[in-house]
């Protein structure tokens, strides 16, 4: 019994995700972290392209890897990031962190151990699709996506009116 090529580029993506989160946080350089990152948000949105979430992956893609990440990198580059300057820790605070992380892998142990997993339906559906959400957000959520736009408006030009005070 073999496995498929979507059981195949799950797990190839998995794997990366995995290696790429562990990047982020047991880098010591900054910037490293921050381009791990962004490959993780990149496998994150090849697993919703997998669940057929297009729309979804997209978004994720524009705002997580496109604008957050820049804001992370400008605010890396702002820092005075000298290993100098930066303040020793102590053990005690080491161990305490230690301590509540096993604590909370304790927790997330036992909370997920009486866990059940739905069985996954093998037929394609049309849940995640650009056209569908389309059709639902301008036929049945039409008056608050008009309400958020107005919303959005108004905060712009509330920022090009604060941008020109002098």
């Amino acid at each position: 019994m073999g496995m498929s090529i979507q059981q195949i580029i799950f797990m190839v993506l998995s794997v990366v995700a995995l290696v790429s989160a562990l990047g982020v946080v047991l880098s010591k350089n900054p910037v490293t972290s921050v381009l791990c990152l962004i490959v993780t948000f990149f496998t994150i949105a090849g697993h919703y392209i997998m669940m057929n979430a297009q729309f979804l992956a997209v978004v994720h893609i524009i705002v997580y890897a496109g604008a957050i990440m820049v804001l992370f990198l400008y605010v890396l580059m702002l820092m005075n990031l000298n290993a100098d300057l930066e303040p020793q820790k102590r053990n005690w605070l080491k161990y305490a962190g230690a301590i509540s992380g096993g604590a909370l892998l304790v927790v997330l142990v036992a909370a997920l151990r009486d866990a059940s997993m739905p069985a996954l339906s093998t037929n394609p559906t049309d849940i995640g699709l650009i056209k569908n959400l389309g059709m639902v957000l301008f036929k049945q959520y039409v008056v608050p996506f008009e309400v958020s736009s107005i919303l959005f408006l108004s905060a712009m030009i509330g920022a090009v009116v604060i941008g020109k005070k002098e």
